[in-house]
């Protein structure tokens, strides 16, 4: 069963190792005995190339660049400095503060995009109707981007317009006076003192002295509509069809009774530290901050003396998963089992923070790492993952598969490795190795070890 998290770290599997430590450290591939990852330096420099092309280089901690068919991917002082490139498009990008963006495809071809965050816009693709520029806060139009048709500003917040399918909004000055035309819609704010908008048939928005008193209704074509009121901090209520949940002294003692499309009633005192409910898919036992249960759509979780404790269980597809958190991040696991073959290894990923990293995909890839001060806060975040917490591998182990196994010390000074027919250990250069045709074992210097097989260069990524 394969863990849907990702591995500290890929290791390609290998059959013997070249050791020149500190100034180099070469894998040597399985199959065809050429060098595929190679360290330089210790953790500062590595390279690895795997079995379906892809490659990798990192100088560490400033820059990244990680290559597969027909996909590029470089960062520099990460998360500054990204460029991407692929079939279709390339893009660089200044912390998602300068952003630029050209697309190559057919459909496509010559558009580029240009963002100075948040002074400068622009959309060149040959044709005006799509194409903009825009100089915040002076003058400007954006189209369609920001969930928005097209944005409009003149010296800002002066005058600002939006228009989303025909409604436009104007301000001026934004954000105190509005007024809401096209399409059917009208209305006019005047805010916070009072505002009301409106579409006949489908929904009239008011409120006064925002946020505390309002009125929304919408679906106002259907038989029962649906409304939410307030008269904040006294009394609020939201109702629709099959719906009801009422609030007094908000936000703290409430109920909340729904029949459709699931039934389900709750009661609140003192929001949020006491909550009880029941329905047909949630279950809610909550005294905070001294204990809570839930179980929603399946999702269920405990807490045990908030934060101190953390359980969550629940299942994706296939496999189940089941989460501890001790202390936020102090202790953190992940296990997932496989709800299609019971029988099967669990896969997981334990964080002992910062001391200790361990991973097994429960098909026979293992690998654990000490220290690990960043995994817990990246599980999903690959540049991290490489550019920063190999600095911190003062003991690393690798099991590429069932009796292939790797150990490593303060980035290879000492590491030692076997398989069913071969076993290695190496002290800086010094080594010693056992294998079929060396049945008593052998020790060499790396001179010797390394004459058949050289260090075989990194492609050019494409």
């Amino acid at each position: 069963m394969a863990l849907l998290l990702a591995a500290a770290i890929a290791v390609p599997a290998f059959a013997a190792e070249q050791n020149a430590w500190p100034f180099w450290v070469g894998q040597e591939d399985a199959t065809t005995g050429q060098i595929v990852s190679q360290q330089i330096l210790g953790p500062v420099y590595s390279s690895q190339r795997n079995a379906d092309g892809s490659t990798r280089q990192v100088l560490r901690p400033l820059w990244l660049q990680a290559a597969e068919e027909g996909h590029k991917e470089t960062s520099f002082l990460y998360p500054f400095f990204m460029w991407r490139q692929d079939a279709t498009s390339k893009s660089f990008s200044f912390f998602d503060l300068i952003n630029r963006y050209s697309e190559k495809s057919p459909e496509e071809a010559g558009t580029s995009r240009f963002d100075l965050w948040p002074f400068y816009f622009s959309r060149d693709s040959g044709d005006p109707a799509t194409s903009y520029h825009a100089l915040f806060p002076l003058a400007g139009t954006i189209k369609n981007r920001f969930g928005k048709d097209r944005l409009t500003w003149y010296f800002f917040p002066l005058y600002f317009n939006t228009d989303k399918a025909g409604m436009e909004v104007t301000s001026a000055p934004w954000p105190f006076l509005r007024m809401i035309n096209g399409a059917g819609h009208h209305g006019f704010e005047l805010w916070p003192l009072f505002g009301s908008r409106e579409h006949p048939g489908d929904y009239h928005n008011q409120f006064y002295l925002w946020p505390l008193i309002y009125k929304q209704e919408k679906n106002l074509s259907e038989p029962q509509p649906d409304v939410k009121l307030g008269f904040l901090p006294f009394y609020a209520r939201d109702s629709g069809p099959g719906y009801q949940s009422e609030t007094y002294a908000w936000p703290f003692v409430g109920t909340t009774h729904r029949t459709l499309p699931e039934k389900y009633d709750e009661v609140r005192y003192f929001w949020p530290f006491l909550v009880q409910g029941r329905g047909d898919t949630r279950f809610v036992n909550r005294f905070g901050p001294f204990y809570t249960h839930s179980n929603i759509k399946g999702y269920d979780k405990t807490w045990l003396l908030w934060p101190l404790y953390r359980h969550a269980r629940w299942s994706e597809g296939e496999i189940a998963q089941e989460k501890n958190v001790f202390l936020f991040f102090i202790y953190s696991s992940v296990e997932q089992h496989s709800l299609t073959n019971p029988a099967a290894a669990p896969a997981y990923k334990r964080h002992f923070w910062p001391l200790l990293t361990v991973w097994d995909n429960g098909s026979g890839l293992r690998q654990a790492q000490a220290l690990s001060p960043f995994e817990v806060f990246f599980p999903h975040n690959d540049p991290v993952r490489q550019l920063y917490t190999p600095l911190f591998a003062v003991y690393r182990f690798d099991q590429t598969a069932p009796g292939h196994t790797r150990h490593s010390i303060l980035w290879s000074l000492v590491s030692w490795s076997k398989s069913p027919t071969e076993k290695e250990f190496h002290l800086g250069p010094l080594g010693w190795r056992r294998a079929p045709d060396i049945p008593r074992g052998k020790f060499f210097f790396f001179a010797s070890r390394a004459q058949s097989a050289k260090p075989a260069p990194v492609p050019s990524s494409p």
